[in-house]
């Protein structure tokens, strides 16, 4: 057996013995029961006894200071708290602390639908399969629901949900900007399935993840200044980008009353179709501009601009349009840099003997390919040359009145777009996505939409504070704030209390206190 446990209540007691002489003792009081710990000796004389109580405290002293051999009332008190604790009273809040808070700030406690923030703050903290989420909840979240109940509520997340769910993303981007929606930025990118059967939706298309062979979708986001998220849509995965520019506009002007906002787009949707479009709507846009398309007259004034490192010229076009030029020499040594390498890649195919003439095209570094009579392929140096005075130069489509450096500082700003695209697919991880029926993965996506944007306030405040915090970290940092549940022995009242946190997460939770 182990040392016994014992409460603080100590003392010394003389104890008289049969032969006359008294017994020195140390004796414990515990639940109304005395209980010799210790005998330190007899003596029949004063002067022996006081020696033996002098011992006795010594002895006392030193037993008093083994911690572990005493538990005080207090103590025991204690303790029968924590016996009674098991692990369903360990909960994980601190998705809850942290995203939960946001996720009301920004206006969707609203909605009145709990799976849903279920589900939206699962995937911020935690973006994980729908079956895995069910189980995360089950088991940190004290959360019962079913994997059918999660398929149930996806197939009635209908389309009034996603109008209220737009209409306060919205309503939150129009105030982090002050009231001024005048810029929009538009792009798309695709989302691939693992699946290999296509469906109305879903189709093998173009894909910008490399995945040709699997079927896709399309998804089309609208944000404004900084990222901050306007609206999105959805569209099949064979349709050209270029068609769904004006169709998303319009839809989002109305839904939203937007005053013809001036829409910044990447090249990837400059078309004759488009541009004619948005003049014919009343947009003002800027457009990246695929100068080497253009035409000779065109070409041979940009050459004559002559441009040096952070120079901006403007060349005028027809119908009020403005071709704006911008030359980097950083940007002139990566574009050499980069074709470097394409033509070290394209040479070692050549020596391999495999080129044909099927290779001879367009795509990627191929365009330096030539025939050679009628079976080689070989380097054309004439467009290696050509090519090299492109170096260091971009140039954007303007049809407004704004001054050069801005119309570069607004398309400069399509990052963001490109940053939210990236945030999603890596750590949202919007995809893979295991559902089959269209409104089963519009409802997926419209988790995902207000996962980023509540992402992207957590970004704003953490900036706004001068955090070193990332949100990866933060999100990282939320997966173990505990909370305790306990019931007090006598009063049977049920109480919680949040455990302790490390610097970085107190950091985080003082700033999210803070601002929401």
């Amino acid at each position: 057996m182990g040392v016994p446990r014992l409460f603080l209540v100590m003392f010394i007691r003389k104890k008289k013995n049969k032969s006359g002489s008294q017994s020195v003792q140390i004796i414990s009081k515990s639940r109304g029961k005395y209980k010799v710990v210790k005998t330190i000796g007899s003596g029949k004389t004063e002067q022996e006894l006081q020696k033996l109580v002098l011992l006795a405290k010594e002895e006392l002293y030193r037993i008093s200071a083994q911690s572990e051999l005493f538990v005080s009332a207090k103590d025991v008190s204690i303790e029968s708290v924590f016996a009674s604790i098991n692990n369903s009273s360990i909960r994980t809040v601190g998705p809850e602390l942290i995203f939960g808070k946001i996720y009301d700030h920004i206006g969707y406690g609203q909605l009145e639908e709990s799976l849903f923030r279920h589900l939206v703050i699962s995937r911020l903290a935690f973006p994980l399969s729908k079956l895995k989420t069910v189980d995360y909840l089950n088991r940190y979240q004290g959360v019962k629901i079913s994997i059918s109940s999660v398929y149930r509520f996806l197939d009635k997340l209908n389309d009034d949900l996603k109008l209220q769910v737009e209409q306060i993303s919205f309503k939150h981007t129009n105030k982090v900007l002050s009231g001024k929606v005048n810029v929009v930025f538009y792009d798309m990118t695709t989302i691939y399935f693992e699946a290999s059967t296509e469906d109305e939706l879903r189709k093998t298309g173009f894909s910008k993840d490399g995945k040709h062979s699997n079927p896709q979708i399309f998804l089309g986001l609208l944000v404004g200044l900084g990222g901050y998220a306007i609206g999105y849509d959805i569209f099949e995965g064979n349709i050209y980008e270029g068609h769904t520019l004006i169709p998303v506009l319009e839809k989002m002007s109305k839904k939203f009353d937007l005053d013809k906002p001036i829409v910044v787009a990447d090249a990837g949707l400059l078309s004759r179709d488009n541009v004619n479009a948005l003049e014919l709507a009343g947009y003002k846009y800027i457009l990246g501009a695929r100068i080497k398309n253009e035409g000779e007259q065109i070409k041979k004034k940009i050459f004559e601009k002559n441009l040096k490192n952070g120079q901006l010229k403007s060349i005028d076009k027809q119908n009020g349009r403005r071709l704006i030029l911008n030359y980097s020499s950083k940007r002139a040594a990566k574009d050499e840099h980069n074709r470097t390498r394409g033509l070290q890649r394209l040479e070692k195919r050549i020596k391999t003997g495999k080129l044909t003439k099927a290779n001879v095209n367009n795509r990627g570094y191929n365009k330096y390919l030539k025939m050679d009579g009628e079976i080689t392929v070989k380097l054309d140096d004439k467009k290696v040359k050509e090519d090299k005075k492109w170096d260091g130069l971009k140039g954007y489509i303007t049809n407004t009145k704004l001054p050069k450096k801005q119309i570069v500082g607004h398309y400069s700003n399509l990052w963001h777009i490109e940053k939210a695209f990236r945030m999603s697919k890596t750590d949202l991880r919007i995809r893979p996505i295991y559902h089959r029926l269209r409104h089963r993965i519009e409802a997926h996506i419209c988790i995902s939409f207000v996962a980023y944007t509540i992402y992207k306030e957590l970004e704003r405040v953490l900036y706004k504070e001068k955090s070193f915090l990332s949100i990866e970290r933060s999100a990282e940092l939320t997966h173990n704030m505990y909370q305790i549940n306990y019931t007090l022995p006598e009063s049977k009242q049920s109480k919680s209390i949040l455990l302790n946190m490390d610097n970085e997460q107190a950091e985080l939770y003082q700033i999210i206190l803070k601002n929401f």
